[in-house]
């Protein structure tokens, strides 16, 4: 099931170096948690909501310092939750205090946690056995610019994945990685592992400004034969577009 989701990055959250190095470096751990606003939320005053967003804004800048933070905001557009977070910093027991600290301020106290997926960055495994012209392609630019849609996706592989020796699982992400060429400069991409750390295998989360070569991509995906070894694609699949902090807590504080 597709949950459309409003996504917001927070650049003020930490420091622009900071921020870049825990968005690109491996050794980071992530996690993503949705949350769902309870009733009383809407019946509170315009003025009580303001001070209980202001507040949760608060509890998520003093970790500034040592962590980047992502929102987003999916009230209007599923069913399944109003807020999520994306948190990446170098210890996973920060992102669990970064969520504490959230649920003990005036809106954590409105909400449920629904989902909580968490990862890590790594070294890209089969890269470096792939062939010249793969690696020289890969390092294809993004398009300049902003993405407009975020979308997340987490998979589980089946056990006959993980029993395959390293030269066969490389074989197969070859074909993958060659399938994901033609959409590399406008389809971002990023990679957490997470076996052991949650449910899942594999959190994936991309940014396009174009969902039409992103559909292609995953049909495309899903002809290969690595596709044969996931267990579980999504479920949830989130996907939304990329906004602003400041809207994001507005549209909270006026209990839209």
């Amino acid at each position: 099931m597709l949950v459309l989701i409003f996504t917001t990055i927070i650049t003020a959250f930490a420091h622009a170096a900071d921020r870049e190095k825990l968005l690109t470096d491996p050794g980071v751990f992530a996690t993503f948690a949705a949350f769902r606003l309870d009733e009383d939320w809407s019946k509170l005053d315009k003025g009580t909501r303001a001070a209980a967003v202001s507040a949760a804004k608060e509890a998520l800048q003093r970790h500034s310092a040592d962590a980047a933070i992502d929102t987003v905001l999916l009230r209007g557009l599923s069913d399944h939750a109003d807020v999520l977070l994306r948190v990446h910093a170098m210890e996973l027991q920060t992102n669990q205090q970064i969520i504490l600290d959230l649920l003990a301020s005036p809106l954590g106290r409105h909400l449920t946690p629904v989902y909580v997926f968490n990862g890590l960055t790594k070294k890209a495994n089969y890269a470096p056995a792939f062939p010249d012209e793969i690696k020289t392609a890969l390092k294809a630019t993004p398009e300049a610019g902003p993405k407009r849609y975020a979308i997340v996706i987490p998979i589980r592989k089946d056990a006959a994945w993980w029993l395959l020796d390293k030269d066969a699982r490389t074989a197969m992400m070859k074909e993958h990685t060659e399938a994901s060429l033609p959409y590399l400069k406008t389809v971002k991409r990023k990679l957490y592992h997470s076996t052991g750390l949650d449910d899942f295998d594999f959190i994936t989360y991309f940014e396009t400004s174009s969902l039409a070569d992103f559909q292609s991509l995953v049909l495309g995906l899903q002809q290969v034969k690595e596709n044969q070894h996931n267990r579980r694609f999504g479920s949830p699949t989130l996907l939304g577009t990329i906004q602003s902090i400041d809207e994001t807590l507005e549209a909270l504080a006026a209990g839209q």
